[in-house]
């Protein structure tokens, strides 16, 4: 793949102080998605506007599609769609005069068989006709989502883009940016739903107090980072976790009979062998043995506290 936007040494700092963006790099590729992470007020938000061309940077560079955000602007954002957190809707346009003007705003001409096209992936063919007033949250931000696509852009932002949205909508929204990355569209989301990055995202970046942490291919970032649990069902009660084995990354359920043991599925010794041995020495018997892999949640919790 090749790189569709370039980020060097990216930094904004307000007349107040506040350091927003902390030189930050990045290279997003053309056709992925990638899922920026990060608690409120990291600058993620403050990173899509500079992309965007609606914050001016204190410093570095920006390139979209080999367009620079500063000097050449415009072509720049003929190639980006911006979906923003907050639902802006004239209340009393329709859905497709809404999506049109928002072409017309872009230099594009009228195309009402891609206009249809566009309506009827996100499902609002039928409601071509309401006035936006009348929509449910959901399809309010898939009409942002349509306006947003309106001028056939290489690359969508979507910041946020299921705050409020019941899981059901979620879900098929979940498809719909699949099928627009299907489609060769860049997707570059925030999301303070983890399982939703963890689903869809290509790679994941975690933003803190303006810097990058890190950007890793999401199946990378899981297998350094994620630690594994072993679930051990006994036979009988252990009553209490013997004092040998406190401080060993075990725990035991309240009824004693099954046992946790977290552990680095990187070390050379998990450690595995040696309390199913222990076990056997004690005379337990073992019924039923488990695994679960650390979830995305976990991962970026244990970054942001490394960080703190």
């Amino acid at each position: 793949m090749s790189a569709i936007i370039q980020i060097d040494h990216l930094s904004k700092r307000y007349d107040s102080g506040t350091h927003a963006l902390d030189d930050v790099s990045l290279t997003i590729e053309q056709g992925e998605i990638l899922a920026l992470l990060g608690p409120n007020g990291a600058g993620k938000t403050t990173l899509i506007s500079i992309i965007c061309g609606l914050v001016v940077p204190t410093s570095g560079t920006v390139r979209v599609g080999g367009h620079d955000i500063g000097s050449d602007w415009r072509a720049a954002r003929r190639l980006i769609g911006l979906v923003p957190q907050e639902i802006a809707l004239e209340p009393f346009e329709t859905v497709a005069a809404s999506v049109r003007f928002t072409r017309g705003l872009y230099g594009e001409g009228p195309d009402e068989a891609y206009l249809e096209s566009l309506l009827r992936s996100l499902a609002l063919w039928d409601k071509r006709d309401s006035k936006t007033r009348e929509l449910s949250g959901g399809m309010k931000r898939r009409v942002l989502i349509a306006k947003a696509l309106s001028h056939r852009p290489k690359v969508l932002f979507l910041d946020e883009p299921t705050a409020g949205v019941d899981v059901h909508l979620r879900r098929e929204m979940w498809q719909v940016v699949r099928d627009l990355r299907d489609a060769g569209v860049t997707i570059i989301l925030t999301t303070h739903y983890l399982e939703e990055a963890e689903d869809m995202a290509d790679r994941i970046g975690v933003v803190d107090k303006g810097r990058l942490l890190l950007v890793r291919p999401k199946a990378e970032l899981m297998k350094e980072f994620g630690r594994k649990q072993l679930r051990v069902e006994l036979d009988r009660s252990l009553g209490e976790l013997p004092p040998d084995w406190r401080g060993q990354g075990l725990s035991l359920s309240d009824d004693g009979r099954v046992l946790t043991y977290d552990y680095d599925a990187r070390a050379e010794r998990t450690g595995i062998g040696r309390l199913l041995a222990d076990l056997n020495a004690r005379g337990v018997g073992v019924r039923d043995v488990s695994t679960r892999q650390s979830s995305l949640e976990q991962v970026f919790m244990a970054l942001l506290e490394e960080n703190a």
